[in-house]
């Protein structure tokens, strides 16, 4: 399984209904669903945040953090 996380939620996050964790069959939909999501994020959240995503072992991590 791979798996697709979201560390450091912040407001805007927790309103999305986006899951924090979410597990799939192949490396290539967590892909997906991890790029899906930082699109979505860039797009319709305050923008107060910045976004990153890390890659390891086919497991993605995406972090929200706050702007400078």
């Amino acid at each position: 399984m791979y798996t697709v996380n979201v560390q450091n939620s912040c407001s805007c996050f927790v309103k999305s209904g986006i899951f924090q964790s979410q597990e799939f069959e192949t490396s290539e939909e967590a892909k997906k669903k991890a790029q899906a999501i930082m699109e979505k994020m860039r797009t319709t959240f305050c923008q107060k945040h910045d976004f990153s995503m890390i890659e390891q072992f086919g497991d993605y991590t995406i972090y929200i953090k706050p702007s400078r």
